[in-house]
């Protein structure tokens, strides 16, 4: 055991108890024994780099270009992505796609290059491989969007996985985003960020690397266009960057770095290029349309965690009820659970649990289970008991199923990268349907364990099928919680066929979109914390999980009534609405202006609706930066206190203690403040409002948004549109959890006269909207700016 492991553990439990501290050091200790024996010592290693070119190979979509010393496969897909791998690597197997490989391109020819290199020249991008192993991708006009020096491996002698590293160059004015879901970001400044799946050993927050959703994705904004690269391997990893520098008119730039290691894995790489829509949607086609959650989903969940039962838990929502206070769903956290047992409610505590689903179902309230993998090894354990006669359990190196600690003892766990083990973890939900449940989150999926929380439960040496191929924890611990929410879904899907599937996972890797959304588990119940939450929403969303969101507090600490209220206020604009502690325990005050958010988010479950079937179809997240419709202004780029809401709402939440006004920068086009209907035109740089009882929220001119009306149905909320401009809006219908594919209603705003119209445009032409229309900001009031 090194010292950061025992720092990590007395940092995460000293104050829980000496028993639990053995735990925790008992937990490390395990994993460094068992991955002493079962991993070879690396040893002396030899460099290599390609070397010049000796001759290629033309193929469907590009083809193969060879060096002394490795070999450069190269294919444009018809979606427009570009493909790389080295050393003979392929897109396929991974863990990222959805499905197989999209098709070559048949247009795209591998030719001669200048200066004996050769390129790729498909429609959205120039593919160039230089002599000596340079790869760049160049927009349609010519201009380099980012350029792969020649890659370094660094291989045991004695054989074994090679390291690798990639450097890489960008503009100088280019801008980082992505990497999972980054406390730090959204915009990515100088720094070395960790790919490596991490549940914190304490609340994290804007200067801590640790993440439990991390995945080498980066999506890169600059002057000449807006690219995404990911480099496929789930191993473990760093990435350094650093922005560029502009020669102030000298031509002497600096350009951006990028500098990304890897223990392991194939070297091979996808890229993506246009606008930033275009860029989603494309990735979305790589590697699956996000799940889309049911409609209760995107309403107010409340997060119950602590030793109590059923009245308590019929306690916090009677308190919800008789404050007017709006919620759709009740998370119960591990206190729900038989500690000794798995998929197994403790009875004592929840004698009668189906009928309080039943009962909080009939008030539109649904109930969500904690799912943790660790699974207790006790003989008679009904899940131990199947699981070990199943052999679905992880191995360690010497092939007795491994142990990891927890709080009630030793604990296995599902090998998730086994078909079969996600079959039968799948079938196991029946017994938390059976009971009520309506969702599940996946907590502790990293994986790792209270006993040895900060850091993985599984060493690395830990054997895994990885579908077949066999392999060991280091290629499977950042895709773990992938499968895993992957057999939740499956399992799901095939439980309760008529229904959308609810499954929230804390961790993941690019793809867990797929199989429902993360939220931002161990957010420091800080400021900065605060922050950090918008980060990595936005941060995840670029990286095409579009469901996901914070724990309303935080977590480490008890929020102070500013903080609590100013984050529900953000947290009520975002995709996952999560809420811990009730804020009528807060004082009147908060109490009252917490009202306010949560009835305005019931009020917007329609647009959040629409949102959430316009990113399965499209890609695009619910929450995006403010620089999303026009990355070309630079000032929008580096803007990381606001966001925009779909295409119709830009959202300013109030991030710093004390503040009742705050600055805005508005993009192009003409701005309503919601409260007001002041009218603003962008872009610019103004100053707004932030009274307790609310945030800056601004719709765009012309804007058709779907919210809530007073009868609970949907109703056309329309804002003027500038003189001489039209607007619009979608809608997207949804009555519940299905899979009917609902039509999608588009709307055209505009100015007749002295009067503002709007039309739904059909096949057959336009006609007058059949739901209720509000129009607002028609007094043209505007404000300096």
């Amino acid at each position: 055991m090194d010292g950061r492991d025992l720092v990590r553990s007395m940092k995460a439990f000293g104050s829980a108890g000496a028993a639990q501290g053995l735990r925790t050091v008992r937990a490390a200790w395990r994993r460094r024994r068992a991955d002493a024996a079962g991993l070879p010592p690396r040893g002396a290693e030899r460099a290599r780099v390609p070397g010049p070119v000796r001759d290629v190979e033309p193929g469907p979509g590009g083809g193969v270009v060879r060096f002394d010393r490795s070999e450069l496969r190269v294919l444009v897909a018809v979606n427009g992505a570009v493909f790389w791998g080295w050393d003979g690597a392929g897109p396929e197997p991974s863990y990222a796609l959805a499905g197989r490989c999209p098709e070559p391109d048949p247009r795209a020819v591998l030719e001669p290059d200048k200066d004996g290199g050769w390129r790729v020249v498909a429609e959205r991008a120039t593919v160039a491989v230089s002599r000596h192993g340079a790869v760049e991708v160049r927009t349609p006009g010519g201009v380099v969007l980012r350029r792969e020096l020649p890659p370094r491996w660094w291989e045991p002698v004695g054989g074994g996985p090679a390291r690798w590293t990639q450097r890489s160059e960008v503009a100088a004015d280019a801008r980082f985003f992505g990497l999972g879901g980054r406390a730090g970001g959204p915009r990515l400044r100088k720094g070395t960020y960790r790919l490596w799946n991490t549940a914190p050993g304490e609340a994290f927050a804007p200067g801590e690397d640790a993440s439990s959703v991390t995945m080498p994705v980066q999506l890169v904004v600059a002057d000449a266009g807006t690219h995404l690269v990911f480099h496929d391997s789930s191993w473990d990893g760093t990435v350094a960057l650093r922005e560029g520098e502009e020669g102030s008119g000298s031509g002497h730039d600096r350009p951006g770095r990028s500098v990304l290691r890897m223990d392991g894995g194939p070297l091979r790489c996808w890229v993506t290029v246009g606008t930033p829509a275009r860029v989603l949607l494309t990735w979305a086609s790589l590697t699956g349309a996000p799940a889309l959650p049911p409609a209760w989903a995107l309403g107010h969940h409340h997060a119950w965690s602590g030793p109590g039962d059923e009245q308590e838990v019929r306690r916090v929502v009677a308190g919800h009820q008789e404050r007017d206070l709006p919620l759709d769903a009740v998370h119960l956290d591990m206190g729900h659970l038989d500690a000794h047992q798995a998929f197994t409610v403790d009875e004592e505590r929840f004698p009668k649990l189906p009928v309080l689903a039943e009962e909080l179902r009939r008030d539109g309230i649904r109930l969500v289970s904690v799912v943790p993998p660790a699974v207790p090894a006790v003989p008679g354990n009904a899940v131990y008991d199947s699981g070990t006669s199943e052999g679905v359990f992880v191995r360690d190196a010497s092939g007795p199923v491994l142990r990891g600690v927890a709080s009630p003892g030793d604990v296995v766990f599902p090998d998730f990268t086994h078909a079969r083990a996600r079959e039968w973890w799948g079938g196991l939900y029946e017994e938390r349907l059976g009971r009520g449940f309506a969702g599940f989150w996946h907590d502790l999926d990293e994986p790792t364990s209270f006993a040895a929380f900060g850091e993985s439960t599984l060493p690395r040496s830990a054997r895994h099928s990885l579908e077949g191929r066999a392999g060991d924890h280091r290629e499977a611990h950042n895709v773990y919680a992938l499968c895993m929410a992957r057999a939740g879904y499956e399992g799901l899907r095939s439980l309760v066929p008529e229904e959308r599937p609810f499954v929230l996972s804390r961790s993941g890797w690019a793809g867990t979109q797929r199989y429902g959304g993360t939220w931002s588990g161990g957010v420091a119940s800080g400021w900065p914390g605060l922050r950090a939450s918008l980060s990595l929403v936005l941060g995840l969303g670029l990286c095409g999980v579009p469901y996901a969101g914070p724990d309303v507090g935080g977590a480490g600490g008890s929020p102070s009534p500013e903080l609590y209220l100013r984050w529900l206020q953000l947290a009520a604009h975002l995709p996952l609405f999560r809420t811990r502690g009730e804020p009528w325990e807060l004082g009147a005050e908060v109490l009252e202006h917490a009202r306010v958010a949560l009835v305005e988010r019931r009020r917007l479950l329609p647009y959040f609706v629409t949102l959430s079937h316009l990113a399965r179809r499209t890609g695009a997240p619910y929450v995006r930066p403010v620089w999303w419709s026009t990355p070309e202004e630079r000032a929008l780029r580096d803007c990381e206190d606001a966001f925009l809401l779909g295409d119709c709402l830009l959202v300013a939440p109030v991030l710093d203690p004390g503040v009742d006004r705050r600055a805005v920068r508005l993009p192009r086009g003409r701005w309503y403040d919601v409260v007001t209907e002041r009218a603003y035109e962008g872009p610019a740089r103004i100053l707004a409002d932030a009274p307790p009882a609310r945030i800056p929220l601004f719709a765009r001119a012309g804007a058709v948004i779907p919210v809530r009306g007073e009868d609970g149905g949907t109703e056309l909320e329309v804002w003027a549109p500038a003189r001489g401009r039209t607007g619009g809006g979608l809608v997207v219908p949804d009555a519940g959890d299905g899979w009917v594919e609902p039509e999608i209603e588009r709307y055209v705003s505009r100015w007749e006269g002295r009067r503002v119209v709007v039309e739904r445009e059909c096949e057959d032409g336009v006609r007058e909207p059949s739901r209720p229309v509000r129009f607002r900001g028609l007094e043209e009031r505007s404000a300096q700016t």
